[in-house]
């Protein structure tokens, strides 16, 4: 059986991500698209013939019988908390983008949920599911790279563009609601916890840069994280400047070293057996996204017992970019 779900939110990741996930699943029927912008509306609906409405609300008035199932929320996370609280509240599931509030203050929006709810509300954490991920994972469990590790986390993905002035004025925006770290770092320190077991220990050497004055906010950002056993993360985030640096993750041991393109997540492991490749088909925003809807209907099934990321694993993610933007106060 198909479980019916609406979109929340017509903007790039809603459309460019979520919603060709939406329409390939074979579990899913999508009902409802929704934004309360009438161009983007304009604009999806010359994608696809599912209908479109002006928001959450009309989702739910115009399905009072709950046959929608779920929601998935691609939503700014200054409106998110609001969103996702009042769709749990009438009896959805939702899969609500990352990062799920704008700060730990505005997250305490969540506090009402109940255990059911919390149950029903999956984090879109989305490269948490991506195979190299896991794989990394897996190498890193079995001792491959020793112990213990230096990880060079580099995520600079946003460039300036002066033929696209809409995506600087979207990022503009976004730098009034936080630095990158608060979302991009919603990404990369959730990949750590996964990783290597768990949250660091202890936060150092924050730093944060504006290289525009006219930017609300710090548009570099960084720390070095140290973790219970020995290990070391250093992170950088980046966004609107004219060249970026490589993307990529670096993970450093005794016993070899890997590393991850920030665009393909092609694994490449070097050890003293010679270098490895791992290549996964397709595209990874795809891939991801494909994985992140799949375990999301089998929540909605009963086939999965508990959302995974889940609300404790976005908030999570969210107090450490929290943390490390607080901790670079003085140095911008």
């Amino acid at each position: 059986m198909s479980v019916r779900v609406a979109l929340v939110g017509l903007g790039e990741i809603g459309v460019g991500a979520h919603l060709p996930a939406l329409l390939a699943h074979p579990e899913v029927d999508l009902v409802a698209l929704a934004d309360p912008d009438p161009v983007r509306r304009q604009h999806v609906a010359t994608l696809t013939r599912v209908p479109t409405v002006a928001g959450l609300d009309e989702v739910l008035a115009a399905d009072p019988a709950m046959d929608t199932a779920a929601m998935v929320l691609a939503t700014p996370p200054w409106v998110t908390p609001d969103l996702t609280v009042r769709a749990l509240r009438a009896g959805r599931h939702v899969l609500a983008e990352k990062p799920v509030a704008t700060s730990t203050e505005a997250a305490a929006a969540y506090d009402v949920l109940t255990d059911d709810e919390r149950g029903r509300l999956q984090v879109g954490l989305t490269y948490r599911h991506d195979p190299a991920l896991e794989q990394l994972r897996d190498w890193l469990a079995d001792g491959v790279l020793g112990h213990p590790l230096l990880v060079r986390a580099h995520i600079y993905d946003e460039r300036r563009d002066p033929a696209d002035p809409a995506h600087e004025r979207r990022l503009r925006d976004t730098l009034r609601h936080g630095t990158p770290v608060a979302h991009e770092g919603a990404h990369v320190l959730d990949w750590l916890s996964y990783l290597l077991g768990g949250p660091p220990a202890g936060v150092a050497d924050a730093w944060a840069l504006r290289t525009d004055d006219t930017f609300a906010a710090p548009n570099l950002t960084g720390a070095r994280l140290s973790y219970p056993d020995g290990s070391v993360a250093l992170v950088e985030f980046g966004w609107l400047t004219d060249a970026l640096p490589r993307c990529e993750i670096s993970v450093l041991g005794p016993a070899g070293h890997v590393l991850l393109d920030g665009f393909t997540f092609r694994l490449t492991l070097s050890t003293s057996d010679g270098a490895k490749v791992v290549d996964l088909p397709g595209d990874r925003t795809t891939r991801s996204f494909e994985r992140q809807l799949t375990r999301f209907v089998e929540l909605i099934a009963g086939r999965r017992e508990r959302p995974s990321p889940d609300l404790a694993d976005g908030i999570a993610a969210l107090a450490l970019g929290e943390r490390i933007a607080h901790a670079a106060v003085g140095s911008a």
